[in-house]
């Protein structure tokens, strides 16, 4: 019998395929437990249309990180930390303070996890800064340190 599976079965497949069971597997497991429907022209057809509008979705939240990484690519993030003596400074730039000056200069709402710092930023000057707003888009913010007056 083919079901389409609605979950994840281990040793089976994956959400969304179709596989190959015995009848009885289906008839006693699969089916009653709703991890599976019989692979008939309804549901093969409600399947066509799930994955055509999970791709749409998929498609427009592309579009939504490359408008956004645009933006975010043509400015820059000026924060301000305290300075003694030569130069050395005291603290440092976190993703979350330059999660919230996005916010507050640009007007951009971004993720804290998303802002993909090494370590945190320790120096004065300019320094860039990749942000993964996407798993195929990633872009570049300039953050400048300044000393603190």
């Amino acid at each position: 019998m083919k079901v389409i599976l609605l979950q994840d079965v281990k040793a089976l497949g994956k959400k969304g395929e179709i596989v190959n069971v015995n009848d009885g597997y289906a008839r006693n497991f699969i089916l009653p437990k709703k991890l599976g429907v019989e692979a008939n022209n309804k549901n093969m057809n409600d399947l066509k249309l799930q994955r055509q509008r999970e791709e749409k979705i998929a498609q427009e939240n592309l579009e939504a990180a490359k408008e956004l990484a645009g933006k975010l690519a043509g400015g820059n993030v000026k924060l301000a930390i305290k300075v003694g003596e030569g130069g050395r400074t005291f603290g440092s730039v976190s993703s979350k303070e330059i999660a919230a000056a996005v916010k507050e200069q640009m007007g951009l709402e971004i993720d804290k996890k998303k802002i993909q710092l090494k370590e945190t930023i320790k120096m004065l000057g300019t320094h860039p800064v990749p942000i993964k707003l996407h798993p195929e888009v990633t872009a570049e913010l300039k953050v400048v340190v300044e000393e603190e007056a």
